[in-house]
């Protein structure tokens, strides 16, 4: 390896140790070894540092109104995001989830999502438009309101169903309102900015307990519970007439 890579690999690292992973899809000339030591060492870092704490264990969470309200406080910038619950949803297995104070620590997501391997063009997202969604979107475009949604249907008396053209699937305007008002009750959400969150994100779900995620979740006792809860709604909803969307 030459003196060129060696000193970007000082300097990446440098810029790992102070919690900024590295753009990997902005190093074109960068041979592949070294963009993977790098993003290995920041793989490794402890789920215990400081940074990674304030999202976990924050000072502060909010609420659907604070997150909604005109000066927002969500920044327009890529992050994590970490969701709390007041009340936890039916049959999920809390096993140890982190908790503070009555809250209970159930879902991590980001925005945006990591870049097209291929090399599209990635997401512009940020955690302003995400977070925001999640709170007042609609089962279609959050997975966590899926997913929410599957868990309460009994008790918030809501449905997944076909909607509109019969492509999408939500709980119809007035499920997912409620489903809405229930968040505004019962979820909270704090959020930490990172340039590259999908790979603390992998961190994240390997090291905590959480019920609610999914994707690269497959070691957690409920993920088989929720996946066969969501298929067999997506099942029903397709065998129900479509609704006006």
């Amino acid at each position: 390896m030459n003196g060129f890579y060696v000193n970007k690999l000082v300097t990446t690292s440098i810029s790992i140790i102070n919690r900024s992973p590295p753009a990997v899809a902005g190093w074109p000339h960068i041979p592949t070894e070294v963009a993977l030591t790098c993003i290995s060492f920041w793989r490794r870092r402890d789920i215990n540092s400081a940074n990674l704490q304030t999202l976990i264990r924050p000072p502060k969470v909010y609420s659907r109104r604070d997150v909604l309200e005109k000066d927002s406080p969500v920044p327009r910038k890529p992050g994590l995001y970490a969701w709390f619950f007041k009340e936890i949803p039916p049959r999920v297995i809390l096993e140890n989830c982190v908790t503070l104070d009555e809250l209970t620590l159930l879902y991590v997501g980001i925005s945006p999502k990591a870049p097209p391997r291929g090399g599209g063009r990635p997401s512009r997202q940020t955690l302003w438009h995400r977070v925001r969604y999640h709170y007042r979107g609609n089962a279609e475009g959050s997975t966590l309101r899926l997913t929410l949604g599957c868990l309460l249907s009994k008790r918030l008396g809501i449905k997944l169903r076909r909607v509109g053209s019969g492509k999408r699937m939500t709980f119809t305007h007035q499920g997912e309102e409620k489903l809405s008002q229930w968040m505004d009750q019962h979820a909270l959400v704090s959020w930490l900015e990172n340039p590259a969150p999908w790979v603390v994100e992998e961190q994240l779900i390997r090291s905590l307990s959480l019920p609610l995620n999914l994707q690269g979740n497959e070691h957690h006792s409920f993920h088989p519970v929720l996946s066969a809860i969501r298929a067999q709604a997506k099942a029903s909803a397709r065998e129900l007439p479509v609704v006006p969307g």
